[in-house]
């Protein structure tokens, strides 16, 4: 009878383990204090008509279903601990998002294909980089905070930037691990070192300058950040 009860109490522990969406959150909020908030996330496959999962908010024709804020929305993100429990205990597997900007990490980000490229060209420049997020559609190489009015300066003084390009900064968000979107789950490419009290980020001058010197250096004249 011993052996049994001790099974069961086993068996009990097994199923109260936090899920893995909650665990991430408090890292990311908790350890490294970035602002975090949930995502709208999908609705169950078959719930409208079809087979497959679609975004969980009102608009039929989402662009991005299941990888945005929608209630609570982006200003309410936090790296309070109380309100990321309170967040995901009622929704364990709502996506993770993290409010760009601020003091909170920015990104650059490019189509899949490209960023596979540009982290190969990268690697081969040197090139010091920080996590990067990747999901089946876009990757986004994670940099360190800076303003709307520093991005402006920056392009302006390029002749060209990739048309490829998208910058989450002040007012932005991006959709962390191990968050499900409609396009696929939400992994690392580059993950965080293990045990950083937080994750060293470069600067977004610095990773713009190797992208775009990395997209015309093609060996044919055209750009390897192309879809």
């Amino acid at each position: 009878m011993r052996e049994i009860l001790g099974r069961r109490r086993r068996l009990r522990f097994r199923r109260k383990r936090r899920p893995a969406h909650l665990d991430a959150a408090l890292l990311y909020a908790a350890e490294w204090h970035w602002p975090v908030l949930p995502g709208v996330g999908l609705t169950a496959a078959g719930s409208r008509g079809d087979r497959e999962r679609g975004c969980a908010c009102p608009d039929p024709e989402c662009v991005v279903p299941g990888a945005h804020p929608f209630d609570p929305g982006l200003l309410a993100a936090t790296a309070d601990e109380r309100m990321v429990r309170w967040w995901w205990g009622n929704r364990p597997d709502a996506p993770v998002v993290l409010a760009t900007g601020g003091h909170a990490p920015c990104a650059v980000s490019l189509p899949a294909v490209a960023g596979a490229r540009a982290l190969t060209a990268l690697d081969a420049m040197e090139m010091r980089l920080g996590p990067v997020v990747a999901t089946p559609t876009r990757w986004s190489l994670l940099v360190a905070p800076y303003t709307l009015e520093q991005l402006g300066e920056l392009l302006y003084a390029k002749d060209c930037v990739p048309s490829s390009l998208r910058f989450h900064g002040e007012g932005g968000y991006l959709v962390l691990p191990p968050s499900d979107t409609a396009t696929g789950q939400v992994r690392w490419e580059r993950a965080p070192l293990n045990g950083s009290a937080s994750p060293w980020l470069p600067d977004v001058e610095a990773v713009v300058d190797a992208l775009v010197e990395a997209s015309t250096s093609a060996p044919d004249g055209g750009s390897r950040l192309r879809y």
